[in-house]
């Protein structure tokens, strides 16, 4: 298997290749360079092309143009929606969704999300409620709703392991994946990205320091982990925030090395025979809490900073509402010192979510200082923010976000880190709007917060699918509900991280599955935003 490269194809003696790609143009450039630089004296070899999920006309299309279309024997799709990523985890990993449903009002990506959700219905039930909220996903439900008029013939006698669907609009909540994310898996993913669940990180933290050789060779090659539940340590520290992480690392280290003295103790070959037996689980054991150790202080030396400081400061002041309205001097001195740009646009995002948009003469006051700064190209960027409503001007005069931030309790000021009793702890105070309305969909219903539905974006709906007889769940005392709730545009770790919290509440009452169409970062969702200047 070779990643997908310009110019000639690796050598290898084969005689069939298959290209396995996403339908989108500029792959067919590279797969056509591919085929065309193809050496006709050897054998000759057999093209074949597989597009996830779908086919597409303009694709072949491209091909045809670039003559190579009638090289390829097989055409076909490998329609692979939903890819799970963890026990509670699925995404359809489609990095453009956000734009193209926002911004270039292309709905495939909901197709291709309400086509997951009939295969998922198809191999665990039919799901007997659908809430949501949000223009997208009126549309999800009402395709879902179609797809299932489709298939009348066909009764599904699956007993449902889900009780609700819950579908939620990446804008609806614009505000979360701006934050700086603070629990471990979150701030890994902030600082180095998680793709794929793997992440890539400086070697020389992980080098094995040997005795007296002063550090001569040092690896170069990035470290790249895998980061899922199946690692015991890393299920426990995942969705803590960082400043729980320590203790628990320093009292598992503690752990792990009483049991190696266990050795010394072992005395018959019966004890022995059973030391050996566990030295397998132990060492792996052991090379975890390496990792994870080497890991938290690469975070730690960022999260220490004097600039993660201020900038969380910053954050933090606008989330509670205290001084949205006005340019702000953090941020000012971010452009004069150049700082990435992208860090600068999810401040000034932030701000503008905050403050339900910004005044007309603060917002031209940060264009001007962006582009003067940054370069005039970026102006085609901060067209697709205001489009997509991250960055936007105040109209109509009235700031809607205290009254949304009170009503939901967005901020609580005295958040305990080590133990939570509540998801506000994933951003050390602010509580990830997307994931309390799934928290008071569950108790005490929507209907409380009437008020506050209206003024967030798009209708917010209920549908039931009814059930064959005797399908209809009885449910046991004490039996948990499972919601599946989807984002449709994307979704960060801290919000994956509470609503993992809200499942484990002993009295919560309903447990979470989580799908989307990205897991994405506020980084990773500007960058998407952004114009690529040609």
């Amino acid at each position: 298997m070779f990643t997908l490269k310009g110019n000639r194809l690796p050598a290898a003696d084969v005689k069939n290749i298959i290209f396995f790609v996403r339908p989108r143009l500029e792959l067919m450039d590279i797969i056509a360079e591919n085929v065309l630089s193809e050496d006709r004296r050897g054998p000759t070899r057999d093209f074949h092309i597989l597009f996830v999920p779908r086919r597409s006309l303009l694709c072949e299309q491209r091909l045809k143009d670039l003559g190579v279309l009638g090289s390829f024997i097989h055409r076909e799709e490998y329609s692979l929606d939903l890819i799970p990523f963890d026990g509670d985890l699925l995404s359809m990993e489609s990095e453009g969704a956000f734009k193209e449903c926002y911004l270039e009002g292309d709905q495939t990506s909901l197709y291709h999300a309400a086509k997951g959700l009939m295969t998922l219905q198809a191999l665990y039930g039919t799901i007997p409620q659908i809430f949501g909220k949000g223009e997208c996903a009126r549309q999800v439900a009402n395709m879902m709703i179609r797809m299932k008029r489709e298939f009348t013939g066909s009764q599904n006698l699956i007993f449902p392991v889900f009780d609700n669907l819950l579908l939620l609009d990446r804008n609806v909540d614009l505000l979360t994946p701006l934050a700086t994310q603070l629990t471990y898996e979150g701030l890994i993913d902030e600082i180095y990205g998680i793709q794929n669940s793997y992440v890539k990180l400086p070697p020389e933290k992980f080098a094995p320091k040997k005795q007296g050789d002063g550090g001569k060779d040092l690896p170069t090659e990035a470290k790249k982990l895998q980061l899922n539940s199946a690692e015991e340590l890393y299920a426990e520290i995942r969705d803590k925030n960082f400043n729980a992480v320590g203790s628990v690392l320093s009292k598992k280290a503690k752990i792990i090395s009483a049991a190696f003295e266990e050795r010394h103790n072992a005395k018959t070959v019966g004890e022995i025979k059973q030391f050996v037996s566990q030295l397998p689980h132990m060492q792996a054991a052991r090379g975890s809490l390496a990792n994870h150790t080497s890991i938290a202080e690469l975070i730690k030396d960022v999260t220490t900073s004097e600039d993660f400081f201020d900038k969380l400061t910053v954050e933090q002041e606008f989330m509670s509402g205290i001084d949205t309205d006005k340019v702000n001097n953090y941020i000012e001195d971010c452009i004069a010192q150049k700082h990435s740009l992208i860090k600068v646009l999810r401040l000034v995002c932030l701000q503008s979510v905050c403050n339900s948009g910004l005044k007309q003469k603060v917002l031209d006051y940060y264009k001007r200082e962006i582009l003067q700064t940054y370069g005039y190209e970026h102006i085609l960027t901060l067209h697709n923010l205001e489009k997509a409503g991250l960055l936007k001007p105040q109209t109509g005069g009235r700031n809607n976000y205290p009254t949304i931030r009170k009503t939901l309790r967005l901020w609580m000021d005295d958040v305990n880190e080590q133990n939570p009793t509540d998801i506000s702890y994933v951003y050390s105070g602010y509580a990830p709007l997307s994931v309390r309305l799934a928290q008071l969909l569950s108790r005490p219903g929507w209907r409380s917060i009437e008020e506050v539905l209206r003024i967030l974006p798009g209708p917010h709906f209920e549908e039931r699918q009814p059930l064959p007889t005797g399908l209809q769940k009885k449910r046991q005392p004490g039996e948990n509900r499972v919601t599946l709730i989807f984002f449709l545009g994307g979704v960060t770790f801290a919000e994956i991280a509470a609503l993992r919290f809200l499942s484990q509440l002993e009295d919560g009452g309903t447990e979470y599955v989580i799908a989307t169409t990205k897991l994405m970062n506020g980084t990773s969702w500007i960058e998407a935003l952004m114009e690529k200047p040609f």
